[in-house]
């Protein structure tokens, strides 16, 4: 299983340098887990730096996969999760989904460097 957090999923959008690392998992999405709050971040990026329909286009595209909602005890993981790694609260959330799956976390953000699970591109 493969989660894509939301810098993965921008750069992917974008077609930045690392998309096509990115492009594998996105593109199999029988095994492509997508927790709402990536939903949020990356229809908020979109919206301010082009607009609602390519916003809307994108949030399509994400929910190919399989829309993991941020239910009680995946919230209080995160918060544990966050805690203990000194996570902002969206990488918590997407951090701990990956975990609860045992899914590969695929990410350019920093925060996620070196942990478990992760597979990071700088």
């Amino acid at each position: 299983m493969n989660v894509v957090d939301s810098s993965a999923w921008i750069a992917f959008f974008k077609d930045e340098p690392h998309a096509e690392k990115f492009a594998g998992p996105i593109s199999n999405t029988n095994k492509l887990l997508v927790p709402s709050i990536t939903l949020t971040g990356v229809f908020k990026f979109i919206c301010r730096h082009q607009d609602g329909y390519h916003a809307l286009a994108a949030i399509s595209q994400m929910k190919k996969g399989l829309l993991v909602p941020l239910e009680s005890n995946l919230a209080v993981t995160a918060a544990e999760i966050g805690l203990k790694l000194q996570l902002p609260l969206a990488d918590s959330i997407i951090y701990a989904t990956a975990r609860k799956f045992d899914a590969v976390l695929w990410t350019q953000d920093v925060d996620f460097k070196n942990l478990p699970g992760v597979e990071y591109f700088r």
